[in-house]
């Protein structure tokens, strides 16, 4: 991620720039649950399926990544779009069925299905009357 901090004279106009980099960047999840499964939609722009490597192991969720540069040679005045390597883990509390775990990638956007295992699902108890 590139951070930039500029200064302006007392014309107003901009005196410098200043660009540090961030080798590694965490981007933004947001995680639901249904009685089904957990989703998680990810907001990856720039990221290809290719560069994405996402692991279920004892319960916790690794996704890693690499969003490549998108303009080489420009000198940015102010950039905040996540460039370089990622990484994000969920500690997944409920019990997944790790075969069915899927994940697509549309349009920038991450979506993790992780379906619950029957045990795990909500289920209704008949009561019988005497």
């Amino acid at each position: 991620m590139t951070t930039t901090t500029m200064t302006k004279s007392q014309t107003g106009e901009v005196a410098g720039a200043e660009n540090t980099f961030q080798a590694t960047f965490m981007p933004r999840f947001d995680i639901w649950e249904t009685e089904e499964e957990l989703l998680l939609y990810g907001d990856l722009p720039g990221v290809s399926p290719d560069n994405l490597d996402i692991r279920f192991e004892n319960k916790e969720l690794t996704i890693h990544g690499r969003v490549e540069a998108r303009h080489e040679g420009i000198e940015f005045l102010y950039g905040e779009y996540g460039v370089g390597d990622f990484h994000r883990s969920f500690a997944i509390g409920e019990a997944i069925d790790t075969e069915r775990i899927s994940a697509e990638l549309h349009q920038g956007v991450l979506i993790l299905h992780l379906p619950k295992s029957e045990k795990a699902k909500p289920r209704r108890i008949t009561v019988k009357g005497a």
